[in-house]
Formats: C-alpha cells, sequence, structure tokens
C-alpha cells in the first residue's frame, strides 16, 4: 500500500479530468445503443505515445470521427454516440506495466498532464462550434468528389444535402448542430492510476473513474476473475469488455455477471473482434447466451485486427448479418484510426475511415 501511494500520491488529489454527471449522461447514451435506438462510434489512436498533445492531431480525429457520424446518423436514422479512443493507454500491450498494472510516478503524472490537455482540446472543439454540422457535411463534400469510389458515395452524399437544405427552408433553429456530445475513453490498464483518479461522487457516494468517461478492458487483462476486470466491477461508469475469437458464451455469463449483476441497459458493452473469417461462426453463441440471460447491453464490432481494409470490412459485414438474422442490433463501430492523411500498422487513415463510413452506411441503410 505505501508502495503504491509513492508512486500515485500526487494524482489522488488531483482535479478529477471528467465528472459523474457526464459519465452518467454516456451511460444514457449507451442504454440507447442497448436498446436498439442509438449506435456507438468510438475512435482514436490504437497506442498513444508521450508526444506532446497537439491541437491538430485531437482535432483531425475528431473531425474524422464526426465526419463518420454523419453518415453513420443518415444511414441508419439513429444518433451516434461519439466516444474518443484518446489519451489513455501509454503502455503497450504485454509489457509490466500492462499486466502488473503498475507503473513509475513519473510516467502516471506525465500521463495524467496528456489526458488533461487532450481533454481540453476535444472539449473545446466539440463545443467551441466546429462541429457545425454544415461545415462537416462540407467536408465529406470534399471527399466524396475526391474519391476514386465518390460516384458510389454521392448518393448519400446528396440526400444529407438535401436534408440540411428541407432544414433550412422550413425555418428549423439548428443552432444546436453547432455542437455535439463528445466522450473520452481508454483501456484501464494502469490500476494504480486508475484507482489514484476514483473519485466518489458527490451526490450519491458511487466511486468513478475520472480519468476517462468509458474504461475497457481488453482481452489481455479481461479474465472474469482477473484485478482489472475486479476494478472495473467497482465503479460507477459504464464499461466495456472485448471478445476474441476463444471467449466462450459461458465466459460472457461471467463477464455480466461480475460487471453487470442488475442487467442494467448501458452499463455493460461487449466489444467483439473475432476475424472476417470466424465472426460468423463465434458471435452468434455469444449473442444468443446474453440475449437468453435476459441481459441488455451494447454490441459492437472491433474490425481492427485485420490486415487488409478488405477484411475490416467483411467483419463488420458479418457482424451485422449475425444480428439481423438474430433480430438483434449491431450496435456500431471500434477503431483505431489516426485522423492523418497516412497510417501505420493495422490503423486507418482519414481516407480509409471515411470509406468505411460510407460503406457500413450501404450495410445499415436497409435496416430503416
Amino acid at each position: 500500500m505505501h508502495d503504491a501511494h509513492h508512486r500515485t500520491g500526487t494524482l489522488e488529489t488531483a482535479p478529477p479530468l471528467v465528472f459523474a454527471d457526464e459519465c452518467d449522461l454516456l451511460r444514457a447514451r449507451l442504454a440507447a445503443v442497448a436498446r436498439g435506438e442509438a449506435l456507438l462510434l468510438q475512435g482514436g489512436d490504437g497506442a498513444e505515445t508521450f508526444e506532446p498533445v497537439t491541437e491538430d492531431g485531437v482535432r483531425r480525429k475528431l473531425t474524422t470521427l464526426l465526419q463518420m457520424a454523419v453518415v453513420l446518423t443518415h444511414a441508419s436514422r439513429l444518433p451516434v454516440v461519439k466516444v474518443g479512443r484518446m489519451a489513455g493507454r501509454f503502455a503497450p500491450a504485454g509489457s509490466s506495466a500492462d499486466t502488473t498494472g503498475t507503473a513509475g510516478p513519473d510516467r502516471l503524472e506525465r500521463r495524467y498532464e496528456a489526458q488533461a490537455a487532450t481533454l481540453n482540446l476535444a472539449r473545446s472543439l466539440a463545443w467551441g462550434g466546429f462541429a457545425d454540422l454544415h461545415q462537416v457535411h462540407a467536408w465529406n463534400r470534399e471527399f466524396v468528389d475526391a474519391s476514386p469510389s465518390g460516384d458510389r458515395y454521392a448518393r448519400l452524399a446528396d440526400e444529407i444535402g438535401r436534408t440540411l437544405a428541407f432544414l433550412a427552408a422550413c425555418g428549423a433553429d439548428t443552432r444546436n448542430l453547432g455542437t455535439t456530445e463528445f466522450f473520452i475513453s481508454h483501456e484501464g490498464l494502469l490500476l494504480d492510476y486508475e484507482r489514484a483518479l476514483t473519485r466518489p461522487d458527490h451526490r450519491t457516494g458511487h466511486p468513478y473513474a475520472t480519468s476517462g468517461h468509458l474504461l475497457w478492458a481488453g482481452e489481455h487483462i479481461g479474465r472474469p476473475d482477473g484485478a482489472h476486470i475486479s476494478y472495473l466491477s467497482g465503479i460507477r461508469n459504464p464499461v466495456a469488455v472485448k471478445l476474441g475469437p476463444g471467449t466462450t458464451p459461458d465466459t460472457v455469463l461471467r463477464h455480466l455477471d461480475v460487471l453487470d449483476p442488475d442487467r442494467e441497459p448501458g452499463r455493460l458493452t461487449f466489444v467483439v473482434r473475432a476475424g472476417a473469417d470466424r465472426i460468423r461462426d463465434v458471435l452468434p453463441d455469444l449473442v444468443e447466451k446474453a440475449v437468453a440471460d435476459g441481459a441488455r447491453v451494447g454490441w459492437v464490432s472491433d474490425p481492427m485486427g485485420a490486415g487488409r481494409f478488405d477484411e475490416v470490412l467483411e467483419e463488420v459485414r458479418g457482424f451485422v448479418e449475425v444480428h439481423r438474422s438474430l433480430g438483434t442490433h449491431p450496435g456500431g463501430l471500434h477503431l483505431e484510426l489516426t485522423g492523418a492523411d497516412t497510417a501505420h500498422g493495422p490503423q486507418l487513415d482519414h481516407g480509409q475511415a471515411l470509406d468505411l463510413a460510407f460503406l457500413v452506411a450501404e450495410l445499415y441503410h436497409p435496416m430503416h
């Protein structure tokens, strides 16, 4: 205990990065996803670094998510909950910090500073007019006009433009189209850090992680009886767990019992990464087990284990097809993306992310 306090002493008195009422709002939005009334779009860097946080970097990722969300909203006729995957990891998967949940004090303090800077920039952009829907549509039109697949995407882009023109002609109050709700998430790897920033809500006394609105556990730390899941079970934030091709229906039930014992919509989201070749075989049993149990969780596709763009798209297609066949809701996407014109490793660059949005929109369009 003394060692943990030595590592995190300054953080235990640091201001919270997010607030309980914001986490409750996201939980309400994710409850709509679980009920089939909304989609979740979660995206950002796959592996954060301690390079200086820049306005340009945050702006690019937010721009990409906003552009994708407009396309998916129009195609699905559902609101899209936008959650950034930003400023959270700072420890490579499989490292000692990753698996033990500990890190040195300097590392934790630098992480806090990077998260604070990212959150401040994201909030300013989301609420400062940057998210204006007309501007976002103009960016999408520029993308469609320059895209080799522009003819395929033009119909949807034209529909969005006509909708905005109709609203203007009707004299609709579009002032709220200039701002957007935007939430921040990360993988809860470093338990010392998360515990140091856990605070009781002054209204209820319930503990909240104040490092982000939503925390998740990846496969490598997501054992139902492990320390990371135990931590997530004790906070009131919405939480998520990644399910891989080896996940069994019994594991799904164990996660439900530990993380969502009251079966509350919005509390738990399952993020599925099974591979394009396995998704149609793996997913049905997991969904059917949860449905039979009476659980109301969000189901989200993470196709980023694929090596090629066509495999990414095929995994999402399989994910949507499985849910259609079961009569359940394909609740959205969890993506690794840069927002830049280029990407390294299994991440989508700006153009690929928008390509994916327009192509996935075709999968959702017939549903409504």
